[in-house]
């Protein structure tokens, strides 16, 4: 039989360990309790919060870039963009096809959004197609009714209106990539870019980024716990970054682009009186819009691979042997040294002779000047005479002249793209070269070639310091800020680089440019017939390729890009000079007819009322000049490859015929026609102390 009593002391038994477990239970969960509202209630607050109040960060709009007239050089315009929200979309697959019969929505473009859809949460707005154009906004607003879910978006984004014009000052914005992101963030300023897209990847728009760039706002808003906002709570607006004001001339620039035509080279023109830059043209260049709203790899190859180098900022990054443009300055040195005085004439038979040595090192003019002194030298561009200079001088006291006159050096300008060039020295050469300096290497350096490497912009730069009787400027693109609160010039003040003892040694080189301008006989007199004003000049012709002794130039002969570079430099009016400009006109040929033309041009505009009062083209016919410009360059570069791929057929033929040879067989008729090689298949030597090739002015 059951024993009732010991059943139920067991059951009590458990009751009791029962309600036990449940008070300690309770107590447990009174603890917990305590925890979270008492002891940790400040912190599960601020984190509840968090889950309810957001922070969205508001993008500024970028500052826009004026010329020196105040006309619109880069803006904010207004894109368009189609996206969609996937959770509001029924079928996505389906409507992306639909979508795609509308407007053109190519393959790769909806791989990469079914990619972003994949990585974004499904009742984000995410962008299917962009920068979409007027047509497309206008086809999808009258079908958008029909997709839910599918809306039209507007941001502002930059704008280069004048395209190619300004590339190589302005820059461009594009996409910050993780390389710069990790570069924001070393500098603490990531968080100004929270809600940025893009930053400035070159020129001016790089150089100047936090002012440009404004300050990020905030709206602290409200959100359901699915993280959509419900409603705004407050406010910060975003500052815009500053206005910028630039000191070049937009008139001046399209007068560059005309000048030049499809030559490629460059023109660059200062102020020498507080170094603004008043042009500045680099040819060819490319238009930066492509760059901003995403190039496409076909276009980036194009520009990339193209063997005239638009990429390429050839006044700041563009290194040329500065050829006879240099010896005015030279001529200052050899005054103030003593080495030669006024009056000094020498003797010039065509060539020019080290004691006890035999080589000639010839003028371009054959039976040479007669008796030189340093007027006729500049005017004429004697080699002979700094053939002799230069020798007596020596290498250390030239060096450290155009050094502090501004070669081999930075510049100062306001854009990181830039060469500083190469003033060489004995250290230089022993370092480079692993050779002791020599005599021949110091008489070339006398007429500007040999080892010397200088950008335009140096030239010009040193053409103002001549002018500014040992002045240095440093240019400067931007002339000042404008935002609500001040206008922040940003031009340096002039710095005393070279004292002389005798300020006239400036005056007189000044006055042999003068004279090579409107003397008769001047290497620049017949592009300056005519003006209105006055000028100095300087010409000067670099070699490309050396040419042996005992032969002669022949242009005709060789290939065109081994042809000589055309230079000049000069300064307007000579009394009290106003504008300093340096031209270089690649493989053109004579510096006084090939590059003193061009500066003559945009001289003539300068001094025209038309410079204060300019007459612009509009946008539309800027559009029409830049597609125009797009064509021929296309043109260009399909000529290019065609020719590249004759010669590679062409030496690949020569190559196999001549293993035929080698092998012992007989070489066939075809191959006895094969044509003959080119300069084009070798690589040039580079510029050496042998050169002998004389500088036709």
């Amino acid at each position: 039989m059951a024993d009732h009593a010991a059943e139920a002391i067991l059951f009590n038994r458990r009751i009791v360990f029962s309600v036990i477990v449940v008070l300690v239970l309770f107590l447990v969960l009174l603890l917990n309790l305590y925890q979270l509202q008492v002891v940790r209630y400040e912190e599960y607050s601020t984190r509840a919060d968090g889950n309810r109040i957001k922070l969205v960060p508001l993008s500024p709009n970028r500052g826009m870039i004026f010329d020196r007239n105040g006309v619109l050089l880069a803006e904010n315009s207004p894109v368009h963009s189609l996206e969609l929200i996937p959770e509001q979309v029924a079928d996505l697959p389906a409507t992306v096809t639909a979508l795609s019969a509308l407007i053109s929505i190519d393959a790769d473009t909806q791989e990469r959004f079914y990619k972003d859809v994949k990585k974004q949460r499904r009742f984000k707005s995410i962008s299917l197609k962009e920068h979409l154009t007027e047509q497309e906004v206008a086809i999808l607003a009258v079908h958008l009714h029909q997709f839910p879910g599918v809306t039209l978006e507007a941001r502002l984004t930059r704008n280069y209106p004048y395209g190619d014009l300004l590339t190589h000052a302005l820059g461009y914005i594009g996409k910050i990539n993780e390389k710069e992101y990790q570069a924001l963030e070393a500098a603490e300023v990531s968080a100004n870019y929270a809600a940025s897209r893009d930053i400035g990847k070159s020129g001016i728009e790089k150089f100047y980024e936090s002012q440009l760039h404004g300050t990020v706002g905030y709206q602290e808003v409200e959100v359901n716990s699915r993280g959509r906002v419900i409603r705004t709570l407050r406010e910060q607006p975003a500052i815009s970054g500053d206005d910028l004001y630039l000191s070049l001339d937009l008139g001046l620039q399209l007068k560059a682009q005309e000048a030049l035509g499809e030559n490629r080279g460059s023109v660059v023109m200062l102020d020498p009186r507080d170094g603004s830059v008043l042009a500045f043209y680099s040819n060819p260049s490319y238009n930066p819009n492509l760059f901003v709203h995403g190039i496409s790899s076909k276009n980036y190859n194009l520009l990339l691979n193209s063997p005239d180098r638009p990429l390429v900022n050839r006044i700041t990054q563009g290194l040329f042997p500065p050829a006879s443009t240099i010896k005015p300055l030279l001529g200052v040195l050899g005054l103030e040294n003593g080495t030669v005085t006024e009056q000094t004439r020498i003797p010039d038979p065509g060539f020019y002779r080290l004691p006890n040595v035999s080589r000639r090192w010839r003028d371009h003019l054959e039976w040479g000047h007669g008796y030189v002194d340093i007027y006729t030298g500049i005017i004429k561009s004697c080699d002979t005479y700094f053939y002799h200079l230069a020798y007596k001088l020596g290498i250390d006291k030239i060096a450290d002249f155009m050094t502090n006159a501004g070669f081999g050096r930075p510049s100062g300008i306001d854009l990181h793209e830039e060469n500083e060039g190469n003033m060489p020295t004995r250290a230089w050469k022993k370092a480079r070269h692993k050779q002791n300096w020599g005599p021949g290497d110091t008489i070339n350096i006398g007429i500007g070639q040999g080892y010397w490497q200088a950008t335009p912009l140096q030239m010009a730069l040193t053409t103002a310091t001549l002018v500014n009787s040992g002045g240095r400027i440093t240019p400067r693109l931007a002339r000042n800020f404008h935002n609500q609160q001040q206008d922040q010039s940003l031009l340096l003040p002039l710095e005393q680089a070279i004292t002389v003892i005798d300020p006239n040694n400036w005056a007189i080189s000044r006055e042999a440019m003068y004279r090579t301008a409107h003397q008769e006989g001047g290497t620049a007199r017949g592009a300056f017939l005519g003006a209105t004003y006055t000028i100095g000049g300087k010409t000067g012709t670099q070699q490309v390729i050396n040419i042996a002794a005992g032969q002669k130039y022949n242009a005709k002969a060789i290939n065109a890009r081994h042809r000589d570079n055309a230079m000049f430099v000069g300064y307007a009016p000579h009394d009290k000079p106003e504008v300093t400009i340096a031209v270089v006109v690649e493989n053109a040929g004579g510096g006084g007819s090939n590059a003193a033309p061009v500066a003559r041009q945009m001289l003539d505009y300068y001094f025209s009322p038309q410079y204060n009062a300019p007459t612009l083209p509009s946008i539309a016919d800027i559009a029409v000049i830049q597609q125009q410009r797009y064509d021929a360059m296309l043109v260009r570069e399909q000529a290019y490859a065609e020719e590249a791929a004759r010669e590679k057929a062409a030496k690949e033929a020569r190559k196999a015929a001549e293993l035929l040879r080698k092998s012992g067989n007989i070489v066939t008729p075809a191959e006895n026609n094969l044509p003959p090689q080119t300069a084009t298949e070798s690589t040039p030597p580079p510029p050496a102390a042998t050169e002998e090739k004389p500088i036709d002015e």
